[in-house]
């Protein structure tokens, strides 16, 4: 008899098998137990007929608890009225470890309570399948930009500068130095496109801006590529491919999990279809104002304003052109537009806000000095970046895309704090 683990069991219809489960829940006809299993990979039930298995074997059954943990032998079956389409027919059960009061019981939660109590509520279907399309964007991230000829080049978790300028950040003493936790890496990728053309880093960064927001986190991963020799309309055609890709790879590898979120294939099938819309920044404050919401031209967008512009489109939208006043220094200035940055923010359709934000950067050193001037920079601090313009700059784009964003549009799901596996555990760590 051969031991496997649920996602398999399709693999062994009719044969006897063994599976190591956790009990999520159960109900009983009194001749009959239905008991809903999971065991890390998938989520389906065992059916004890009193009729077919020994009195102690019965017993244990009915005595089992919420997340007990046991091992269960039986016959696998076809089921297509569940989501997974199979079930184990129980002829034994020999439990391991028990469990008693479990806290998330079956019956509704507030997100608060599940929130404090993340290290447990991971067990459930809607964060089991979450988790699972998360490692699935990660898997297609490395893939997609291996084929496109990246290379992974890390960046540093503690700097000594700020690549967005006004964001705050988390300091730390660093043996007697002041450093930050990153809020980007991009700086130093942009050192890594001058030696290897291509690159990307992929990792956590962090703001520290105190937001209770459904769209902002203080720990994220970002994703955040630098291209040498390109200009911006480059970039966004790598953009829009990425973004099409792991939609894809989530439509073709994880169907069971979408099932379980109640996502709609067909609407995230939509979103895999390449070039997305632009439009101008112009563009879009003027539809904005047209669509009744009091927005003046230099405004940043919020929300609302997001949220009304993507809902123009039934793809990501990208928004061209931002105000230099609302952007970092770094970016590479309109040609004809003194007041303007060449970039783009993609807006996510479905109301959930930029996932992607990019430009060309300036190539010019004394362009790029005279902004970190206007911006107040201490110019000895980023004077490694400038030498990225001294010796032998090249045209250069990039963009980065927070992947917890990227995960809570494509499972639609309602907080951002459902996409990282412990958004809270910070407050474990107090006395």
């Amino acid at each position: 008899m051969q031991q496997i683990n649920i996602i398999d069991a399709p693999k062994h219809v009719d044969e006897e098998v063994k599976i190591g489960v956790w009990l999520t829940d159960k109900r009983s006809s009194g001749k009959i137990a239905f008991l809903q299993l999971r065991d890390g990979t998938a989520y389906f039930q065992g059916v004890v007929v009193k009729s077919n298995v020994s009195e102690e074997v019965f017993e244990i059954a009915k005595k089992l608890r919420q997340e007990t943990s046991f091992y269960v032998t039986g016959v696998i079956h076809q089921d297509k009225r569940s989501h997974f389409g199979y079930e184990i027919e129980v002829s034994n059960l020999e439990v391991v470890g028990e469990s008693e009061d479990f806290p998330i019981t079956p019956k509704e939660h507030g997100i608060e309570f599940l929130l404090d109590n993340r290290h447990l509520w991971l067990r459930s279907r809607r964060p089991f399948a979450i988790m699972r399309i998360r490692d699935e964007l990660i898997r297609a991230t490395y893939t997609f930009f291996h084929q496109e000829g990246f290379i992974k080049f890390d960046a540093p978790l503690l700097t000594g500068t700020a690549p967005e300028g006004t964001t705050e950040l988390f300091a730390t003493d660093y043996f007697d130095t002041e450093a930050y936790l990153s809020q980007s890496g991009q700086l130093y990728e942009e050192v890594g496109a001058m030696a290897f053309d291509k690159v990307y880093s992929f990792g956590p960064t962090f703001r520290a801006e105190k937001s209770k927001t459904r769209r902002h986190l203080t720990e994220f991963w970002m994703i955040e590529p630098e291209m040498a020799f390109m200009h911006q309309e480059e970039s966004l055609q790598i953009q829009e491919r990425y973004i099409a890709f792991l939609v894809q790879s989530v439509l073709d590898n994880c169907q069971y999990e979408l099932k379980l979120l109640d996502r709609d294939p067909e609407i995230l099938a939509r979103y895999t279809k390449t070039p997305y819309p632009r439009i101008s920044y112009d563009e879009a404050i003027k539809l904005c104002q047209e669509g009744g919401i009091d927005i003046q031209w230099g405004d940043d967008f919020g929300a609302p304003e997001e949220t009304y512009i993507s809902d123009q489109f039934e793809q990501p939208v990208f928004v061209l052109n931002y105000p230099k006043a609302i952007k970092p220094f770094y970016m590479k200035s309109h040609p004809t537009r003194d007041d303007l940055y060449i970039c783009a923010d993609m807006l996510a359709p479905e109301g959930y806000g930029e996932i992607i934000g990019g430009s060309e950067r300036e190539a010019d050193y004394d362009k790029l000095k005279a902004e970190m001037v206007k911006k107040g920079l201490d110019l000895e601090a980023y004077d490694w970046y400038l030498d990225l313009r001294k010796y032998g700059s090249v045209p250069h784009a990039g963009f980065g895309l927070g992947l917890e964003r990227a995960i809570t549009w494509i499972c639609h799901l309602d907080h951002l704090r459902e996409a990282i596996p412990f958004p809270r555990m910070i407050n474990r760590l107090r006395p």
